[in-house]
C-alpha cells in the first residue's frame, strides 16, 4: 500500500513574511507617495512664501522667528514641546503682578501634553538629533501614519479611490500647515484615526490603547473617549462582541486624559489647576460658543474689533467653520458608524464652543477627519489623474493658505 505525503513546499512558506511586505507595499505605497508628494509641494510653497517675505528675521524666535525660514515651524506651541522635551514640567499657578484683564497668570509647560514631547525626548535620544529634528521626524511620520488611518476609514465607505482622496484631502486641509511642524497635531490624528478604525473592525482593545495614548496627547480626546464609550454600550446591548473587551476598552480609554490632569492638578495644589491654567495665562476656555459666534457676525461684515483678531487667518478659519458645518449634514446621509458621527460632533462642539484665538480653529479641527468622507465619496468618480491634479493644486495653494496664513499671518 502506498502512503502519499502531503507536498510541502518550504521555499513558500520561507517566503510568506516576504509576501505580506509586498503585499502591504501594493496597499499602502500608492497612499504614502501620494500624501508625501502633497505634503512636499505645500511644504516647499510654504518654505518659499517665508523666505520671500522675510518677516521671520524681525521676530522672536519664539514667537515666529529665527535665523532661517524653517525655523519658524518650531516657534510658538513648538517652543513649549521643546522645553518639556528638555527639561519636564513644572506645574505652577504664578499671578501677573497686579494684572487685572484676561492674563492673570503666567504660563508655563502644564498646558501642554506629554506624549509628544516624550517621543521628542525618546527620538532625540534614539537618532541623536536635537529636539527641533526630533520633533519634527515625529510630527512627519505621524502624519503618514494618520494618512493611512484615514485612508483605512474612508476605503470602508468608498473603495480604494475614495480611500486615496480622503488621505489626499488631511495633506491640503485648512490648518494641515503645522502636519509638518514641532506640533503635536499630526500624532493625535494618527491615533484618532486608527482608534476609530479599531472601533469600527471590533478591535476594542486596540482601540482602549489608542484612545489612552490620545488622552496623553490632546485635552480634546475627550471627544474620542465619548464616541468610543457609546460605541462600546452599544455593542454590549447588542451581545456583538461579548463583554470583556468593550468594557475594558471603556475603562482603559479615560486613563490618559484624566490621569494627566489629575496630575496637573495635583501638583497644582487644585483639582481644576489645569483648566485655571488654560483660563488664566491663555484666555482659553469653555464659553459655549460666544466667542465663535462673535467671529461669525464680524468677519463677514468686515469688522474686526473682537478678542484675538487676526484679519487674514481669520477669514480662513470662518471659511473652515461654514465649510465643516456643510459637510457635517453630507456625512449623516452617509449613516456611518456612531463612532464616527459621535466623535466629529463632539469635536466640533468643543473647539467652536472655545474662547480661543479663532486664526487656530483650521488647525483645531483637523481631527475631524471624517468630515472628509463626503468629499472623499464624491471625488472617487475622477479618474486618478484628474483627482491627482486638483489634490496637487491645493497642495501648493496651501502653502499660503494651510501655512502662511498660521505661521505667519496669525498664531499657531
Amino acid at each position: 500500500m502506498t502512503t502519499t505525503l502531503p507536498h510541502i513546499r518550504p521555499a513558500a512558506a520561507d517566503s510568506a513574511p516576504g509576501s505580506r511586505l509586498r503585499a502591504a507595499a501594493r496597499r499602502h505605497g500608492p497612499v504614502l507617495a501620494m500624501f508625501g508628494a502633497l505634503k512636499l509641494a505645500g511644504f516647499c510653497s510654504f518654505l518659499y512664501l517665508l523666505s520671500s517675505a522675510g518677516d521671520y528675521r524681525g521676530k522672536h524666535p519664539r514667537f515666529g522667528g529665527g535665523a532661517h525660514a524653517w525655523d519658524v515651524l518650531a516657534t510658538w506651541d513648538g517652543w513649549w514641546y521643546q522645553q518639556i522635551a528638555l527639561h519636564g514640567y513644572d506645574p505652577k499657578l504664578v499671578p501677573v503682578p497686579g494684572a487685572t484683564g484676561l492674563i492673570t497668570l503666567e504660563g508655563n509647560s502644564a498646558a501642554f501634553f506629554p506624549l509628544y514631547p516624550a517621543l521628542i525626548r525618546l527620538t532625540s535620544a534614539v537618532t541623536g538629533l536635537g529636539s527641533y529634528g526630533a520633533g519634527l521626524l515625529v510630527s512627519i511620520l505621524a502624519s503618514f501614519a494618520a494618512a493611512l488611518g484615514i485612508y483605512a476609514v474612508a476605503e470602508r465607505f468608498g473603495g480604494r479611490r475614495a480611500g486615496l482622496a480622503a488621505a489626499g484631502l488631511w495633506a491640503v486641509w485648512p490648518g494641515s500647515g503645522v502636519e509638518w511642524a514641532v506640533y503635536s497635531d499630526s500624532l493625535y490624528v494618527a491615533l484618532a484615526a486608527w482608534a476609530c478604525h479599531a472601533v469600527l473592525t471590533r478591535r476594542w482593545l486596540t482601540a482602549g490603547v489608542l484612545t489612552f495614548a490620545a488622552g496623553l496627547n490632546r485635552p480634546t480626546a475627550a471627544a474620542l473617549i465619548a464616541a468610543l464609550g457609546v460605541a462600546a454600550l452599544l455593542s454590549l446591548r447588542r451581545r456583538e462582541d461579548g463583554a470583556l473587551r468593550p468594557l475594558l476598552a471603556m475603562a482603559l480609554a479615560p486613563l490618559g486624559l484624566f490621569g494627566y490632569l489629575l496630575w496637573v492638578g495635583n501638583r497644582m495644589g487644585q483639582l481644576n489647576g489645569y483648566f485655571k491654567l488654560q483660563s488664566g495665562a491663555w484666555a482659553h476656555q469653555f464659553d459655549y460658543g460666544k466667542q465663535t459666534w462673535d467671529v461669525l457676525t464680524s468677519v463677514p461684515v468686515g469688522k474686526f474689533d473682537y478678542l484675538f483678531a487676526y484679519p487674514f487667518a481669520d477669514v480662513i478659519s470662518v471659511g473652515v467653520v461654514l465649510l465643516a458645518c456643510a459637510l457635517l449634514p453630507l456625512l449623516l446621509r452617509l449613516r456611518p458608524p456612531a463612532v464616527l458621527v459621535l466623535y466629529t460632533v463632539l469635536t466640533l462642539a468643543l473647539v467652536l464652543g472655545s474662547q480661543q484665538i479663532v486664526a487656530n480653529i483650521s488647525r483645531y479641527l483637523l481631527p475631524c477627519f471624517p468630515l472628509f468622507l463626503p468629499l472623499a465619496v464624491a471625488m472617487r468618480r475622477l479618474s486618478l489623474p484628474v483627482q491627482c491634479t486638483l489634490l496637487g493644486i491645493a497642495a501648493l495653494a496651501s502653502g499660503s493658505y494651510a501655512g502662511y496664513a498660521l505661521f505667519e499671518l496669525g498664531v499657531p
